[in-house]
């Protein structure tokens, strides 16, 4: 589409590197097979057209889940109504429940079990709600079972897995919400980076070198190498001497922050994705108003597409098989 909004979700099919889906914070969900020449939408029979996610079953890209709420706090933004699956590839679509967490940001599906699902719930913009949180199944959708949930304030934003192992989640919690005048957000104590190594069961929160609320801690975006999953890249949205990209390589017991560039963390309540290359866990992109890449672990980054007013990329995908095929979304 000429003017469709923020494209906020981006997945691709790695064996089929012709196909990929976009999820558009309220133009639906849209899907190409040539590449990217052309699209066409595919959800446009459903109750919503606020999507904040978009994620293929690694192994069986016939299904598709999709978060529905653009998950994003900012002045203008749209709700969902819960989560949707296709088993067909996008031609039909199920609602799966979840409907009043409005806002749903992330979803994770085991790369060798498509019924193995997480779901990060960032709840209502505007108000307190008990529907968010880390949710789970294990029955593709059948039924859900939140699994990490601080209170009726904070929502979860980010999920990641360890990439040899799927028992060993990642998950990112955030309190945040939206005033009812221009720009009204204010935010809590309660957001953090969680470490689950028993599938989601238990959780253990990251502190070591993340800045703190004191320091202005918002919103967390991470990364994990997956040539090396002790390396993991986080992008902090925090005060001037605090905010940055910071990089663990103990598979987030300790962290350093190294690179403190506004114009990769800044605004971070609307950017904040970060991926690694499949293959050199030192080549590290970051989406802004720019997309942004690094050959030297986070230490210094180059702008390599965007113009000067900024596009505004909002997400990342990486074919994991070929890691020149890249997917970034924009403003469009």
């Amino acid at each position: 589409p000429c003017r469709g909004g923020r494209p906020v979700g981006a997945a691709g099919v790695p064996d089929q590197p012709n196909v990929f889906y976009i999820g558009v914070n309220n133009g639906g969900v849209w899907k190409t097979d040539d590449y990217g020449l052309t699209w066409k939408p595919i959800f446009d029979d459903q109750p919503t057209g606020s999507i904040g996610t978009v994620a293929v079953a690694p192994s069986d890209p016939n299904t598709i889940y999709v978060g529905s709420g653009e998950g994003l706090q900012r002045p203008d933004l749209s709700i969902g109504d819960g989560v949707y699956k296709s088993t067909d590839a996008g031609k039909t679509w199920r609602h799966l429940g979840l409907r009043d967490g409005q806002q749903i940001p992330a979803i994770l599906v085991d790369p060798r079990n498509p019924n193995r699902v997480f779901v990060a719930v960032l709840g209502h913009p505007y108000g307190p709600n008990a529907e968010r949180g880390v949710y789970r199944s294990t029955d593709g959708g059948e039924s859900w079972q939140k699994v990490l949930y601080e209170d009726e304030h904070t929502g979860a934003v980010d999920l990641a897995f360890d990439p040899r192992d799927p028992r060993i989640v990642y998950a990112v919690l955030w309190q945040a919400r939206q005033g009812p005048w221009e720009n009204g957000a204010f935010s809590g104590p309660n957001s953090g980076l969680f470490k689950s190594t028993d599938g989601g069961n238990t959780w253990n929160q990251l502190t070591g070198g993340l800045p703190t609320f004191a320091q202005g801690l918002g919103r967390i975006g991470i990364g994990i190498a997956p040539s090396d999953p002790n390396r993991m890249y986080a992008l902090v949205e925090a005060g001037r001497d605090s905010g940055g990209l910071y990089r663990s390589d103990d598979a987030g017991t300790a962290w350093r922050r190294v690179n403190n560039e506004q114009r990769i963390y800044g605004r971070g309540s609307d950017f904040a994705c970060v991926r690694v290359d499949p293959q050199n866990r030192d080549v590290v992109y970051v989406a802004n108003t720019s997309t942004y890449r690094s050959t030297d672990a986070g230490e210094s980054f180059t702008a390599i597409k965007g113009a000067p007013g900024g596009d505004d990329y909002h997400t990342i995908w990486i074919n994991p098989n070929n890691p020149n095929i890249i997917d970034r979304k924009s403003v469009v």
